[in-house]
């Protein structure tokens, strides 16, 4: 499925709004901050007109993934 143009940038608009009205409190508005300014980038890259080819690359996502807790990390560079 393939966007048109102008609903590539009615969603660019909606995405903007959303992230000049956010308050980060907490880790949840900043994982959905993170979310929107990647949406962001998204589509401002599908509405680029130097695109060429249908995939575009984009980076992944860190937050969906629970990181271990610190010293577990630390036991793991320490080799224990």
């Amino acid at each position: 499925m393939s966007l048109t143009k102008y609903s590539i940038d009615t969603l660019l608009d909606l995405v903007e709004i959303r992230l000049s009205s956010m308050q980060v409190c907490d880790r949840e508005d900043a994982r959905e901050l993170a979310t929107l300014e990647r949406c962001r980038c998204e589509l401002t890259s599908l509405k680029s007109p130097k695109r060429r080819s249908s995939l575009v690359a984009f980076p992944r996502d860190e937050t969906k993934h629970r990181r271990a807790r610190p010293y577990i990390n630390a036991l793991a560079a320490a080799g224990v």
